[in-house]
């Protein structure tokens, strides 16, 4: 069986929050679609609420502190990201669009994405494709087509009676899980290892060399 591994980016302020309860729904969807392929899949949570300082450290300084780094290279490595932010103002939240901005422009090109939301009404549910999905197409990801919007609504008994949350989550998940499937496994390259810039089996003597041979 093969072996994919997932980030879950959650920007919930709260804790509990809605936000993370849509983002384990849609992990675990996504869990269970691969099983069909025949993939184990693991998952990695990044709740953004415990690297608000560090971001924020990072956006002054370039630098990003240890356990952000750590937090920064989870997302970038794995073979999919699933990103839930709850909604404000009609957009993404600004510790959501905060990671978005100390991510390497270049870090999520050709990354499988499912893209999901929260807010308190269904009238925010258009922000996924006018905000949050063009987000990501600048990045050059590749967000899957169905994004999965939670009303408070639909954490009750008063949600949509037909297109149920329940049925919108395992249509997203249904969707990143094939495109996981058709991707191959992420190389991840260190962007400090010699051999990224200067070729395999080469060194800064090498470089040198050649040089000093000029």
């Amino acid at each position: 069986m093969a072996t994919r591994r997932i980030a879950v980016v959650s920007a919930g302020l709260s804790n509990p929050s809605s936000t993370r309860m849509l983002a384990d729904r849609l992990a675990a969807e996504t869990v269970k679609a691969l099983a069909g392929h025949d993939i184990e899949a693991s998952v990695d949570v990044i709740e953004l609420r415990d690297y608000a300082h560090d971001i924020t450290n990072n956006l002054l300084t370039g630098f990003a502190p240890p356990a952000l780094e750590t937090a920064i290279n989870t997302v970038v490595s794995a073979d999919a990201l699933i990103a839930v932010t709850p909604i404000f103002s009609t957009s993404y939240n600004g510790l959501f669009k905060s990671f978005i901005d100390v991510l390497d422009p270049d870090a999520l090109t050709g990354k499988p994405v499912l893209i999901g939301a929260n807010a308190g009404t269904a009238r925010h549910s258009l922000a996924i494709d006018y905000a949050i999905r063009p987000l990501f197409a600048y990045l050059h990801a590749e967000a899957v087509s169905t994004g999965v919007f939670a009303a408070s609504s639909d954490w009750g008994g008063s949600g949509d009676d037909v297109a149920p949350l329940a049925k919108r989550v395992e249509k997203g998940a249904r969707e990143l899980a094939e495109a996981i499937a058709r991707r191959e496994t992420v190389d991840v390259v260190d962007p400090y290892d010699p051999a990224t810039y200067l070729g395999e089996g080469r060194s800064f003597g090498h470089m040198l060399g050649g040089l000093a041979g000029e």
